[in-house]
């Protein structure tokens, strides 16, 4: 079995698939294939599905989906493969569990890169971190279950693999920073400053970026704009350290150049207390 879940919903076995077209067998089959061999709780499912107002035959609708995705997986599965659908699928005390390696789900291959990228870049091997990284990322085909409806349980793990991606997509960029390949990274970081209007780290990274490429005039723009929206939004100043950043980049700092920069640290840190 191969899914995936970083983008729409795609499960296949064999070649075929076993995505169902009703929205809330969608909803159990990607609830089960973020939990890998792991049981997923009726009541877990039950919530995902219908929030806290249960109807009352809540716990037969619920059995005959997961009856619905084990048709999908055994038409998919035929008839000469050893075991069931029923082993695939497994019903367990209290819940539900997909017996299949956790490395068959595209987010778990995902998760295993952005750890080894992450070291990668704690230990000051910035090649490596930037390769492995955009290798994690590479990964993601769209928004996470972009086809699929969230009910309050796959929202939360949704928003968790989007903060996940981001910080990766950032760890990544910082690394390329050290490689000193601030003039590619400028049309990545214009688009991404625009997306996240209020994120300081982007926004430190597009000023080292632009000041490192020669553009000081356009990388303190980009210092006054997002200073100006954070306080007619929120009615505060950037942070200290993006201060500091923007009185160096007047100055000329040369701890801004890509030599003198400190390694194992991230550039909005590049001026931390």
């Amino acid at each position: 079995m191969n899914i995936k879940v970083l983008g729409a919903l795609n499960a296949e076995v064999n070649g075929i698939s076993i995505v169902p077209t009703a929205g809330k067998p969608r909803q159990i089959l990607a609830l089960l294939a973020l939990n890998p061999g792991r049981v997923v709780p009726v009541p877990t499912l039950m919530e995902e599905i219908w929030g806290t107002e249960l109807p009352q035959s809540s716990l037969t609708t619920l059995q005959t989906y997961i009856l619905q995705l084990r048709r999908l997986l055994g038409t998919a599965m035929g008839p000469d493969v050893p075991g069931s659908a029923k082993d695939v699928l497994a019903t367990r005390y209290g819940g539900y569990l997909l017996q299949i390696p956790a490395e068959a789900v595209d987010v778990y291959r995902y998760e295993r890169l952005v750890v080894e990228g992450r070291k990668a870049f704690d230990d000051g091997h910035d090649a490596g971190a930037a390769s492995l990284l955009r290798e994690a990322l590479d990964l993601w085909e769209g928004p996470a279950l972009v086809d699929v409806r969230l009910g309050p349980v796959l929202e939360v793990e949704v928003m968790r693999l989007e903060q996940s991606r981001l910080v990766a997509r950032e760890r990544r960029i910082d690394a390329e920073l050290r490689l000193g390949r601030h003039v590619e990274l400028i049309p990545e970081l214009t688009d991404l400053i625009a997306r996240h209007p209020q994120h300081e780290g982007l926004h430190s990274q597009a000023m080292v970026a632009l000041y490192r490429s020669g553009r000081q005039a356009a990388a303190l723009d980009v210092y006054r704009r997002l200073r100006q929206r954070l306080i007619d939004e929120l009615g505060v100043e950037p942070s200290p350290q993006l201060q500091r950043m923007h009185q160096a980049m007047l100055a000329v700092d040369p701890g801004l150049d890509v030599a003198a920069g400190p390694r194992r640290t991230s550039t909005f840190d590049l001026y931390a207390a």
